[in-house]
């Protein structure tokens, strides 16, 4: 019989990656990873010099965009379900939703301030030192609970759904709309729309 002839660039085993499903992501893993990139963002901040104004205020406004998006897909998705789901979870939620109402407040005062404003700096330092008291709790306390009650597969289906949420979610602060569902979805679609109209006509207009 004639020898079964193989490709070079087919081996078996690049073909089982190919062939083989990437695990998703569950619903920690993605809060997390949004986690780390606000903490990247931080450390950019405070290492940049104090005459670097340009590139304060974008990564200030970095900050706003990730942390709007992140706390809309929690309010959304993850902290109703961990009501729903979690009985021991209700106050970390509440806490995390006064947490998110304080840092909303925060962001909006950061949208139009001028970054040579000379409390700048310090609305920034101490917006982050309420966001990473917030992660620390947040991956000290609810997340765990989450791995506790809730299995593999409905983690992973909240991670699919809080990536679902990013792509209509709001870019930028909205302190005085509703924070919980049903009062919130569309709202959040609304401002969502809106943000995201406005973003592309700013890098628009940055050119």
């Amino acid at each position: 019989m004639p020898a079964t002839r193989t490709s070079p660039n087919r081996t078996p085993s690049t073909t089982g990656r190919r062939t083989r499903r990437a695990a998703s992501p569950d619903a920690v893993s993605v809060l997390k990873a949004d986690h780390r990139e606000v903490e990247k963002l931080f450390t950019q901040f405070e290492r940049t010099g104090d005459g670097a104004h340009k590139t304060k205020r974008k990564l200030v406004d970095r900050m706003i965009t990730e942390l709007s998006v992140h706390a809309a897909i929690e309010e959304e998705v993850l902290y109703p379900a961990a009501r729903q789901e979690i009985p021991d979870a209700l106050e970390d939620v509440l806490e995390a939703l006064e947490e998110h109402h304080v840092v909303k407040w925060q962001l909006s005062e950061l949208t139009g301030l001028d970054p040579k404003d000379e409390r700048f700096d310090a609305k920034v330092t101490v917006m982050a030192e309420h966001v990473r008291h917030h992660v620390k709790e947040e991956e000290g306390e609810l997340f765990p609970l989450l791995r506790q009650h809730l299995g593999r597969k409905r983690l992973v289906e909240l991670g699919g759904l809080l990536t679902e949420a990013k792509r209509g979610a709001p870019t930028r602060p909205h302190p005085r709309s509703p924070d919980t569902p049903p009062s919130n979805l569309l709202p959040n679609a609304v401002a969502g729309a809106v943000d995201k109209a406005r973003d592309l006509v700013g890098s628009m207009t940055s050119r």
